[in-house]
């Protein structure tokens, strides 16, 4: 007797895609250019290769460790705290950049999470579906993919060597003044100072006349001032200064206190940009990361808390990584591969422009093929300046000089560079310069 069950529904008979086609079309968000360097040279590692590890932006330093010790004093808390954040921890945020900062910041205003690129992305998710996000080139690897996440159109604003790789007020005029949309539009200019992949901060001057712009074209801004702390000369200058109605703020622990994996941010959302934007991004927050852990929570603050110790600090990290930020920065110059000395943060952005020529003799054109020729033949890992949004032919990279024994450093004083701690950073810097030089032989031997 035949069986009763029904037969299948065979969708490809109908040409109806079937699930598995349905569920794989369109494009997927690449993985972060930043994590898959770190992985890539950890596999190499693994291999038996020696990797000079300027790829990934990891702080190199410890923890402070009074935080440490609160985070294990509270190790077994378990609740829920509010999404918003516990109250003393957004107070104890908002405390200390009131002083570091001088900026208003209220507890009140402000939404913690687990780690400021969460809320990066709540931000540009709480936005009008019509929002344009203006991004320099360059800029951090993940505003880009987070803003196509959300849909949102965007539009890179283009730097040059000239700028130090800056958006400018003179740049940001011309750029709005080419657009054609209604004045309605939302527009999200994001801003990231001292800057990753760069170093680089405006002068007070030009951010004053870049926050003129933003004012007279009602723009929102995203202040990402994750390295602000790490300024080396503590001058750093938060754009609410400047631009207090219009500008959100990020920070977190992850760089100046060295807590990447614990997953720490907060924004600062001011007043003036009314009630319903932060009812979105409380909502958001709600069904998506609920809290930030409490014992991270805990630590939190004792970690903004000023002392003297946590002073002392934070002032020889920036030590520390002057010394290092602008010797790297005049080896390269001096070997022909223009370099702009940091700002603060630990990076340095090279341009190799004027090694073109022989680069192309090597059949090396675009600065990923400049990257990977710089793993195989000097094994310094470094990332290309597409990854943050540059043009493919441009022959830029991002190197963050951070492959030294943080603990160590630290307990040093006075000067860092012929510490042995400091080996891998010279044989890098000297491996570069030494790649370079041996491109000015090839053109003057015409090889």
């Amino acid at each position: 007797m035949p069986s009763s069950s029904p037969t299948p529904h065979d969708p490809n008979a109908a040409g109806t895609p079937t699930l598995r086609q349905r569920l794989n079309a369109g494009e997927a968000p690449r993985a972060s250019d930043t994590l898959l360097i770190n992985e890539q040279s950890r596999l190499r590692e693994a291999g038996g290769e020696r990797v000079i590890k300027f790829g990934f932006g990891q702080s190199p330093f410890p923890v402070f460790q009074p935080a440490v010790e609160a985070l294990a004093a509270h190790a077994a808390d378990k609740a829920y705290l509010p999404v918003q954040g516990l109250a003393s921890a957004r107070e104890a945020v908002a405390a200390f950049h009131r002083v570091v900062d001088g900026v208003d910041w209220q507890a009140e205003q402000m939404l913690l999470a687990p780690g400021s690129k969460l809320l990066l992305f709540a931000l540009m998710k709480a936005l009008p579906a019509d929002a344009e996000v203006l991004i320099p080139d360059p800029a951090w690897v993940s505003y880009a993919p987070q803003a196509r996440m959300c849909h949102l159109a965007t539009r890179r604003l283009t730097c040059s060597f000239e700028s130090r790789w800056q958006v400018t007020a003179a740049s940001l005029e011309s750029a709005l003044a080419e657009a054609s949309e209604s004045k309605s539009r939302v527009r999200l200019l994001i801003l990231n100072q001292p800057g990753n992949p760069t170093g680089l901060s405006l002068s007070h001057a030009e951010q004053a006349e870049l926050a003129a712009v933003a004012r007279r074209h009602d723009l929102l801004v995203l202040s990402d001032e994750i390295y602000g702390v790490l300024d080396h000369d503590g001058s750093h200058r938060a754009f609410a200064r400047d631009y207090p109605e219009g500008t959100v703020t990020t920070t977190g622990l992850s760089k100046w206190c060295g807590a990447g994996g614990w997953r720490f941010g907060a924004m600062h959302v001011p007043a003036s940009l009314g009630g319903a934007l932060f009812a979105r991004l409380l909502g958001i927050a709600s069904e998506t990361w609920s809290s930030v852990a409490s014992p991270v929570q805990e630590a939190a603050c004792v970690a903004y808390g000023r002392t003297t110790a946590l002073d002392g600090y934070i002032s020889r990290q920036r030590e520390i990584l002057t010394e290092i930020g602008q010797w790297a920065a005049r080896e390269l110059t001096a070997a022909g591969i223009r370099t702009h000395a940091p700002d603060g943060g630990f990076y340095l952005y090279p341009d190799f422009e004027a090694h073109r020529e022989a680069l192309a003799a090597r059949s090396i054109t675009t600065g990923s093929e400049l990257t990977q020729a710089l793993l195989e033949e000097c094994g310094v890992a470094l990332l290309p300046g597409s990854a943050f949004g540059a043009p493919a032919e441009r022959l830029t990279a991002r190197l963050a000089y951070v492959d030294f024994d943080g603990a160590a450093m630290l307990e040093t004083s006075g000067s860092v560079l012929e510490h042995p701690a400091m080996e891998k950073t010279r044989d890098g810097i000297d491996a570069l310069t030494a790649f370079a030089r041996r491109l000015e032989g090839e053109t003057s031997d015409g090889t």
